[in-house]
């Protein structure tokens, strides 16, 4: 048996546009100046805390609550879930892996619990995870506790498991629990970063993840 842990935001969720025009949004509403689009892309996968103080360093905890609530309030007031479709190719490709009686399938995610269920929810594809980690469980990335959750909910060892992203952190947390790495170039963060960052592979398309897992964890 193995494992391919996925992350959400930039994997399999096309969440760019959305992410980027709510934090915007959240940093006019309390007056502090917007940070450029790459550097709201590059905090994609980190938890809405951690992400807000990467993006405003040296704020007061409640400045950053401040944030959080504007964020939060724009997010739904723009039909936040329902605008992040999944990428082009990714229903098939998991409907391919979930009928692989070898492959299990978990969920790493910077989201809350709940915003992770009703995404997956709306988009008919729950069923096809064994587990959903997210911080409000477990450490934020790049920590490796949501890896290490998912393993032991799965019963699969890291040499047997892969994680699948779009950003450094989840392949430094990939490394982080002994795991392999997959990174796709269709998210927030450049090839070469991922490659510096760890990744065995990079893909280009949904089409090649199913060999890759294979090959990555074809190993012990």
């Amino acid at each position: 048996m193995r494992l391919a842990i996925f992350d959400l935001d930039g994997t399999l969720l096309d969440s760019v546009a959305v992410m980027v025009e709510t934090m915007s949004a959240a940093f006019r509403t309390i007056g502090a100046p917007v940070p450029d689009e790459k550097a709201i892309r590059a905090i994609s996968g980190l938890h809405v805390r951690r992400a807000l103080e990467s993006l405003m360093p040296g704020a007061s905890d409640a400045r950053i609550d401040e944030l959080i609530a504007a964020y939060r309030l724009h997010f739904q007031s723009l039909g936040g879930m329902v605008r992040q479709p999944l990428f082009a190719g990714a229903l098939k490709t998991l409907d391919q892996i979930h009928a692989d009686p070898t492959t299990l399938m978990s969920v790493a995610t910077g989201k809350s619990y709940r915003s992770a269920t009703v995404l997956l929810e709306a988009h008919g594809i729950i069923d096809r995870f064994v587990s959903i980690e997210t911080p409000d469980h477990n450490n934020s990335k790049p920590d490796p506790q949501m890896v290490e959750t998912a393993l032991g909910k799965a019963g699969i060892e890291a040499p047997f498991a892969v994680m699948i992203g779009d950003t450094t952190h989840d392949m430094h947390m990939a490394k982080a629990a002994g795991v392999a790495a997959i990174g796709v170039s269709w998210g927030y963060h450049a090839v070469d970063e991922l490659h510096e960052a760890g990744a065995d592979i990079v893909l280009t398309s949904f089409e090649q993840l199913q060999p890759a897992i294979e090959k990555l964890t074809r190993r012990g």
